[in-house]
């Protein structure tokens, strides 16, 4: 079992930025990747970014490409998401999510995925 709990979201105005942490708790070395995944009203949940914990490799979805970061700490208890130039479009219910493997932004090894309970992120223009 893998305990995940969000924290840092907010409001913010669009252009600026927030950070999103979690941490992680439990048999964390079941896991090989965590990641940040979003879900607007009336959208079904997104990958945003993935890294892979031996090798800190990432993966980032197009939208948010070359604004979001994605990083862990070396004991891999602590995944970060530093959000840069916000857009409205990026307003959603932000979860964290760790699994037995990933492939690009899909979780695998069901029924091994772990989510948080979200942390809500909301961009005014």
């Amino acid at each position: 079992q893998v305990d995940l709990v969000e924290s840092g979201g907010g409001s913010v105005q669009a252009g600026g930025s927030l950070s999103l942490s979690c941490a992680v708790s439990g048999d964390i070395y079941s896991t090989t990747c965590m990641g940040w995944f979003r879900q607007a009203p009336g959208k079904e949940r997104e990958g945003v970014a993935i890294i892979y914990s031996s090798s800190g490799y990432s993966v980032y979805d197009d939208h948010v490409k070359g604004r979001f970061t994605i990083s862990q700490n070396n004991a891999k208890t602590t995944v970060n998401l530093l959000m840069r130039a916000l857009k409205p479009e990026d307003t959603a219910m932000y979860y964290c999510a760790a699994a037995r493997a990933c492939d690009g932004l899909d979780l695998l090894g069901a029924p091994e995925i772990y989510w948080g309970q979200g942390t809500q992120v909301t961009v005014s223009s």
